[in-house]
């Protein structure tokens, strides 16, 4: 994803959005050369008050349901993410059923979603998974869904994956820190800002503005001008992260980027500040002919929250692309 050592991050729809990603790692992506006048983003009609179809509620779920059955493996993991965000009581089952998945993209998704959601039936599988699975990253995973299920007996490895001699181990434990909701993590996370990775160094920030350490937002705020549009994305994701509306006009002047996989995650980060200044994007962004493109309008019109996209989100929910399926029927279900 986010270099070639980012790993697997929480938002596997990065990993989807940017060209060459393939099994949960990427390649460094191309950098922005262009650097032009910021321009003022689409315009944003009006909202219009529509009520929420429950028809298309269900033809969201279903499609969720699916992708959790999908032979790929990338769109399981997806499925499992997508239903972790918007249908949680429905993820359990597929959770479950993913930790005992062959591929490992599945088993890292399914233990970050087990402990997210705390998933109890899910205990055993973790446990064997902390001590077991090949994968040191998902030994980090399985050990983050422990703790968050009250089984604290294998968290103090997290110490020692923080200083594992693999930049993807490194940087997923930082994630797994940030997302304990516990502030004593911060005295792992701190030794951790000076990796030798500068991507593990993102997620580092990431962690700590998680658990409420405004130092993090400097070297976040770095990440969004970098001249990588997936660094960029990361970054932004992690600043709206925590709901803070003091950085939303940080985010606002990245909507008009000469990427628009950015300008897009940048709409999907206010959404998540509560302002839909993005939402013209998303409409632009839905009609691409980029699969990528399209699945990241998705994921913005979700965030912003609009029930008047419903007819725009119908459209994507019957894409010939299973992945932008899947990021229509989460925003569906995310509506207000």
């Amino acid at each position: 994803m986010n270099r070639a050592s980012y790993g697997w991050s929480l938002t596997l729809m990065l990993c989807l959005a940017v060209a060459g990603c393939a099994g949960g790692e990427g390649k460094k992506s191309e950098k922005v050369r262009v650097h032009r006048p910021p321009k003022a983003p689409p315009p944003v009609p009006a909202q219009v008050d529509t009520p929420i179809d429950p028809s298309l509620q269900a033809q969201a779920r279903a499609e969720l349901k699916r992708g959790a059955e999908s032979s790929a493996p990338l769109v399981r993991a997806h499925a499992i993410e997508m239903m972790r965000d918007a249908a949680p009581e429905e993820a359990p089952t597929y959770v479950v059923k993913g930790l005992d998945d062959k591929a490992a993209v599945v088993r890292f998704a399914s233990a970050l979603a087990a402990g997210e959601l705390r998933v109890r039936d899910a205990r055993d599988a973790l446990h064997r998974l902390a001590l077991e699975d090949k994968d040191a990253s998902i030994r980090v995973a399985a050990r983050f869904g422990l703790h968050r299920l009250g089984d604290t007996s294998l968290s103090r490895e997290l110490e020692d994956s923080a200083r594992s001699p693999d930049a993807r181990t490194r940087g997923d434990t930082a994630t797994v820190l940030g997302l304990l909701e516990e502030p004593s993590a911060l005295n792992i996370l701190r030794p951790m800002r000076y990796d030798s990775d500068p991507a593990v160094r993102l997620q580092v920030a990431e962690a700590m503005w998680r658990l409420g350490d405004e130092s993090a937002i400097k070297p976040l705020v770095a990440g969004t001008v970098s001249l990588y549009p997936d660094d960029q994305m990361t970054a932004l994701m992690a600043l709206a992260a925590p709901r803070d509306r003091r950085i939303i006009e940080h985010l606002r002047g990245t909507l008009t980027t000469d990427y628009e996989a950015v300008n897009l995650v940048a709409a999907r980060a206010m959404g998540m500040l509560r302002s839909d200044e993005g939402y013209g994007i998303a409409l632009r962004g839905a009609k691409s002919t980029d699969p990528r493109i399209r699945l990241l309008a998705a994921r913005a019109m979700g965030s912003i929250g609009r029930s008047d996209s419903q007819d725009e989100l119908t459209i994507l929910l019957r894409d010939a692309d299973p992945n932008v399926r899947l990021g229509a029927a989460c925003a569906i279900l995310q509506l207000k």
